[in-house]
């Protein structure tokens, strides 16, 4: 799995929550970011129930889209 090479995960961590419904709900400072349904929330409840922190972060990371950035132009 890809590595946060510059600690955006550690200073500014996703958190979730799984709805009654079987969803993923993803965010990021308090505010919903994605909400994840059916066949993809349940893969990644499951692998969210057995991830320690860091693997946690890179899965709701790539889950929402803010995954493997800083190839841009600054």
């Amino acid at each position: 799995m890809t590595v946060d090479a510059r600690g955006m995960l550690e200073s500014d961590p996703f958190s979730y929550r799984l709805t009654q419904a079987g969803g993923v709900v993803v965010s990021r400072g308090g505010r919903p970011v994605v909400t994840v349904g059916g066949s993809s929330a349940a893969k990644l409840a499951a692998a969210l129930a057995v991830a320690d922190d860091r693997t946690e972060q890179l899965l709701l990371a790539r889950v929402t889209g803010n995954y493997k950035r800083g190839n841009e132009r600054r």
